[in-house]
């Protein structure tokens, strides 16, 4: 079901625009290059709208804020809101500061988002301000389990019509009706900087090539999942871990991500 997506992806060979963080908006780059898409990298005001409506996908990440890249990330995503282009939030530290809060809770006023992807505890901070129920105290975060979490998500995304992605041990990837959950992964995607960020774009390629934003995130994940177990087998530590990430990405094929996957519909 999944696997012959990837084949999708790289025949559309879509147009990735990313807001990105700057600490990892090269290794960002090259993980869309390697599965298939055509990254672009600007937070220039001047020109995001312009950009995010010739692309297939738009990706905004707040990881670096400030002020000049708000403007730009908002510029973005109301355009490729009108032109129907889906956008995809990673909403990096929300929660941790009031300013990330602050900015979170405009861009999710502003935008419509395809797809919001984040970690358990960020997915918990915008889940606590923005579902009609009573959000989830941080001190519970680390005892949620898969179901607590695929609930969470399922309710978050019937508030935002954004399909929703969690990133943890195990990742769940839900829309309002269904959820999944992936156990692809390695312990060493936690142990490099921007592994979240690139999934966040590798998320951009599939969503702008394929019709299903639920179906690509779900691919998303586990491809970046598998490319990482690939990884692991090949690393002399954790900077060749890296490049053999990307390597991963860029050998994802339908048989690869069949015979690796470890997709389970909740």
């Amino acid at each position: 079901m999944f696997g012959g997506l990837i084949g999708t992806l790289r025949d559309r060979q879509p147009l990735v625009y990313s807001i990105t963080n700057y600490v990892t908006v090269n290794d960002c780059a090259n993980a869309i290059l390697a599965i298939g898409g055509a990254p672009i990298m600007s937070d220039e005001i001047s020109e995001a709208g312009e950009i995010a409506g010739n692309a297939s996908a738009v990706v905004i990440n707040i990881g670096t804020l400030n002020e000049r890249t708000v403007e730009a990330m908002l510029a973005a995503g109301v355009s490729a809101n009108k032109k129907g282009i889906p956008v995809i939030l990673d909403p990096v530290g929300v929660g941790a500061t009031k300013y990330r809060t602050a900015v979170t809770k405009i861009l999710l006023d502003k935008v419509k988002f395809a797809v919001i992807r984040g970690n358990v505890s960020e997915i918990s901070a915008i889940y606590g301000g923005k579902s009609t129920n009573k959000g989830v105290d941080a001190a519970s975060v680390d005892i949620m389990d898969i179901n607590d979490i695929a609930e969470m998500a399922k309710k978050l995304s019937k508030d935002t019509g954004a399909v929703i992605a969690v990133s943890g041990k195990v990742d769940v990837i839900a829309d309002k009706d269904t959820a999944y959950a992936v156990y692809n992964g390695s312990y060493y995607m936690s142990r490099i900087t921007g592994s979240g960020c690139m999934l966040s774009c590798v998320l951009g390629a599939f969503c702008g090539a394929v019709d299903s934003y639920l179906e690509a995130s779900v691919c998303a994940v586990a491809a970046m999942g598998i490319a990482g177990e690939m990884a692991e087998k090949k690393m002399e530590g954790t900077g060749s871990f890296r490049m053999h990430m990307i390597d991963g990405l860029s050998n994802m094929c339908e048989n690869v991500f069949n015979e690796g996957h470890r997709i389970e519909k909740l």
